[in-house]
């Protein structure tokens, strides 16, 4: 009887994912299988600009032939994507930038061959509407407004779908079009790993504490003054002449101009700080430590590290035996000075970017969007991206029904 029930229960599920009309997955709970729809139409393609090797800007190639993802697991969503924010990480990553590393975060047994992440889809910033929520998704329903930082290691933003995870997206501040909630998301969500998570700052902690920005004109620089001042801090930028003004207008109580010669005597002269924030990397190590307060918990966080060019020459295993060795070497050096080295990584966080949603809808916290994008212009926006010097986001618009507003 069994072994008629397992047939009967299968013709039945060849039938169901037969359907033209739904594709189903199946969701174990406990015991009992449960089907789940992944797409109401079925839909297997869709447009989107791919790379298929790494290399340069002639790499990049539209397709209107995309998988079209699919609800793998049940707290997923797919999501249209309205607009879409480009980021200094989308161009490393089209020549290669971090492909050891984000290889084996996409098949950690190793499974598949090399190369099998391609196509693949850059654009790590989202903003767009849900379109369907897998069985386990409370939170969100289909129709919702949502925004989101995509983790390195899944399909991007520059594509019509995504597909991600509910913990990994938020409500779209209301306050926002998707052109300018699509700017946010990725430096938020590093700015909000690097100074809270790792820096251990926060809106409660933060009142009178003074913080300094190393290259604070970017994308993280830009939305870092924003929270920092909108929690109390006082804030010292590093930036070149010509964005003082804009800066300043962000929040910034005090800024030096690395253009007029080494920053770090004119830093030296003002009163040390509780945390610096370093951009620049580089040369910056060798003297920024020295402008923090000794014995208070003062703490350096630099984003700048060399975890992924450790992995991508070393491989895996001595790659990061190598940043070990290098971040423990560094950190205990300054610990006997009496500072804290630290460094910081980007961080997925639904939660986070709730909170920074409010802080959006507060008039806390603005979109600086620099230039926008047609669909049709990807390769464009890389060129403008590749010229650095930014003042604000670059976005892509995806869909048509956003506007340049």
């Amino acid at each position: 009887m069994s072994y008629v029930r397992h047939l009967m229960y299968s013709r039945w599920l060849f039938h169901c994912s037969s359907s033209p009309s739904v594709n189903t997955s199946v969701c174990w709970h406990g015991r009992q299988k449960r089907l789940f729809s992944t797409t109401k139409r079925r839909m297997t393609i869709m447009p989107a600009w791919v790379i298929d090797k790494y290399g340069g800007n002639d790499v990049l190639r539209f397709t209107k032939n995309a998988s079209f993802p699919v609800i793998t697991y049940p707290n997923e969503v797919i999501i249209k994507v309205h607009a879409a924010g480009l980021n200094p990480i989308d161009v490393g990553m089209r020549g290669g930038y971090g492909a050891s590393s984000l290889s084996m975060k996409r098949d950690p047994l190793n499974l598949n061959q090399n190369g099998m992440e391609f196509p693949l889809i850059l654009g790590r910033d989202m903003s767009g509407v849900i379109m369907e929520c897998g069985l386990d998704v409370k939170y969100f329903t289909e129709r919702d407004e949502v925004w989101a930082a995509i983790p390195p290691w899944k399909q991007g933003s520059l594509a019509e779908f995504v597909v991600l995870s509910a913990n990994e997206i938020s409500r779209k501040p209301k306050l926002l079009s998707h052109r300018e909630a699509a700017a946010i998301p990725y430096v938020a969500a590093t700015s909000w790993s690097a100074l809270v998570n790792t820096g251990g700052l926060s809106k409660d902690n933060c009142a009178k504490k003074r913080i300094l920005i190393l290259g604070g004109s970017g994308g993280v620089g830009t939305f870092a003054i924003q929270m920092l001042k909108a929690w109390g801090a006082h804030v010292t930028v590093t930036c070149s002449q010509n964005a003082e003004r804009f800066v300043r207008d962000l929040g910034a109580d005090h800024v030096v101009d690395y253009t007029s010669g080494p920053v770090e005597k004119p830093l030296s002269e003002l009163e040390k700080f509780d945390l610096i924030l370093d951009n620049v990397g580089g040369e910056t190590e060798r003297w920024a430590l020295t402008l923090l307060k000794p014995w208070s918990g003062a703490k350096y966080v630099t984003l700048v590290t060399p975890f992924l060019q450790n992995t991508d020459l070393l491989g895996i295993a001595d790659g990061m035996m190598q940043t070990a060795a290098t971040v423990a070497t560094k950190a205990l050096k300054h610990l006997v000075k009496g500072v804290h080295y630290r460094w910081g990584f980007f961080a997925p966080s639904g939660p986070a970017l709730d909170e920074i949603s409010e802080m959006v809808d507060a008039g806390q916290i603005r979109a600086v969007v620099e230039e926008t994008f047609s669909f049709s212009q990807v390769p464009h926006a890389f060129e403008k991206m590749e010229k650095g010097h930014a003042r604000g986001k670059t976005v892509v618009l995806i869909s048509d029904k956003d506007d340049y507003s």
